[in-house]
């Protein structure tokens, strides 16, 4: 089963500072026919104006990933961890038994980014954060895991969940594969280009919800790149 969800009928809430779109129920959007998908709670598409951002705020039992696609974005918590993400890098926080943390965009300019939650595994574990490099030339042509349960074994981030999040950046014509089984749920979107999954064309910022799958085939129309999450 493959449903392309239009950008257009995402949840969109603008707050000055804030443009976010969200493809599943979250603040004021209610939607009961999308309060996630699988183990996947959130995925937001947020433009954050230049030098603004999220106050501080609590989080508990959630593992939120933040893949950045243009600027910057600078992290604060109550572990004492800092640092600042940039464009195709990403960020984990496991939010444990609760973490409080805010994030600014403390460039010149808007920065566009994806925020992710999926519910973890296991609850009442401490709370952790880490982020990390990944050089764009390893996704191109095909998927680079940037975080997962078996982070091992995937040379990623750590999170506490039995799921993956993986990004690929392909030119017009390139074609890349995903192998998964069946009873899993993938999450895919586009920030830039026309695709074609499985067949079933997408147009950029739209949602892709797959299941019922066991390979994904992602055909890029155009440039493109494409962030994909697999979760229970």
């Amino acid at each position: 089963m493959i449903d392309i969800r239009p950008f257009a009928t995402l949840g969109h809430a603008d707050h000055g500072w804030l443009d976010a779109r969200h493809h599943f129920s979250f603040a004021n959007y209610h939607d009961p026919q999308r309060m996630g998908w699988g183990a996947i709670r959130v995925w937001n598409d947020d433009t954050i104006a230049a030098q603004s951002g999220f106050p501080p705020h609590g989080h508990r039992d959630m593992e939120i990933v933040t893949f950045v696609r243009t600027g910057a974005i600078s992290h604060r918590d109550s572990l004492g961890n800092e640092g600042r993400t940039v464009a195709g890098d990403v960020q984990v926080m496991s939010a444990g038994t609760g973490i409080t943390h805010a994030e600014f965009n403390l460039e010149d300019e808007a920065t566009t980014l994806f925020q992710i939650w999926i519910m973890p595994d296991r609850a009442g574990e401490q709370p952790g954060w880490g982020q990390r490099t990944f050089p764009k030339a390893n996704r191109e042509g095909g998927f680079e895991v940037l975080a997962s349960g078996a982070p091992e074994a995937d040379d990623a981030l750590a999170i506490r969940t039995d799921a993956k999040v993986a990004a690929a950046t392909l030119e017009a014509g390139q074609t890349a594969t995903w192998a998964t089984s069946g009873e899993r749920h993938q999450y895919l979107v586009a920030p830039t280009g026309r695709i074609k999954v499985n067949g079933k064309e997408a147009q950029p910022r739209d949602g892709i919800a797959v299941t019922g799958e066991t390979e994904i085939v992602v055909e890029a129309l155009d440039a493109a790149e494409i962030v994909l999450v697999d979760a229970p």
